[in-house]
């Protein structure tokens, strides 16, 4: 699990509380309970309004993913692949069909059912090109809404301090109140602007940057599932499957493994 995402947004806002701590601010003044409920509220409804009631599990499920970052294991995608590349070169394709009721990864599991039915290369290759299709859409969708809100919630803070600014100039005749309702009413636009670059957008960034990691174990997959079919060498599977893995990390991996056998 990566924590990144929360501790980058805690580590924001110590940094804008500390930051006002230094040039003599106090932070309490911005609890603003008022400010905060129209922000959040109005933020989190209007991007309700521009969506499906079906599709609000959707974006909790994506917030619960940008949180724990929780995306499949490239390597340990190869090494699977290899150990399947492995049974199906000795022992030939049919006896993958035992192999594939112990896979934890549906979309693996999917690709080896279909490689032990006797699914042609092309068919294999476009139902599992349309699923990875089908998760780009869900990814786009859930970063969509994020990123509306990042884009309406300084509009809404505005909105907020016009508000604030009129029950101002509503009251002109009590002087001793015009400093603390005109600074509440910018508090408004404080949380807008704040929670659009500290936390929404912060959010619809990873989760396009998760979208891009699952894309690409996802393709790995499928070549990998393809060259099992072909009846390609475990060595030479692993060999392609590797050009998924930066150099250095590939580097890593082969000392690793030689380690391992110089161990053995």
């Amino acid at each position: 699990m990566d924590f990144a995402t929360p501790v980058g947004i805690l580590l924001a806002l110590v940094a804008i509380i500390v930051a006002m701590v230094m040039d003599g601010g106090n932070p309490a003044s911005l609890l603003a309970p008022s400010s905060i409920i129209l922000i959040f509220g109005g933020t989190i409804g209007v991007t309700m309004a521009t969506m499906r009631l079906k599709d609000l599990s959707m974006v909790i499920g994506a917030l619960k993913s940008a949180i724990l970052a929780k995306v499949p294991s490239i390597e340990d995608s190869i090494g699977e692949l290899v150990k399947y590349a492995e049974v199906a070169r000795k022992e030939g394709l049919l006896v993958l069909e035992s192999a594939a009721r112990e896979v934890v990864d549906p979309f693996m599991k999917k690709g080896l059912q279909m490689v032990v039915d006797g699914a042609d290369p092309e068919v294999i290759h476009n139902v599992l090109e349309g699923e990875i299709e089908s998760m780009k859409s869900r990814h786009k969708a859930a970063g969509k809404a994020f990123k509306d809100m990042g884009g309406y919630a300084p509009t809404i803070g505005i909105l907020g301090t016009v508000m604030g600014l009129i029950h101002v100039l509503q009251n002109l005749n009590n002087p001793s109140t015009l400093g603390p309702a005109i600074s509440g009413a910018f508090t408004a636009t404080l949380w807008g602007v704040m929670t659009a670059n500290i936390i929404w957008l912060p959010i619809e960034g990873k989760l396009h940057r998760i979208g891009e990691l699952e894309v690409r174990a996802r393709q790995l997959v499928v070549d990998g599932i393809l060259a099992i079919q072909e009846g390609l060498a475990p060595r030479i599977v692993e060999q392609q499957l590797m050009t998924y893995i930066a150099p250095k990390d590939r580097e890593a991996i082969e000392a690793a493994k030689a380690a391992k056998k110089k161990a053995a």
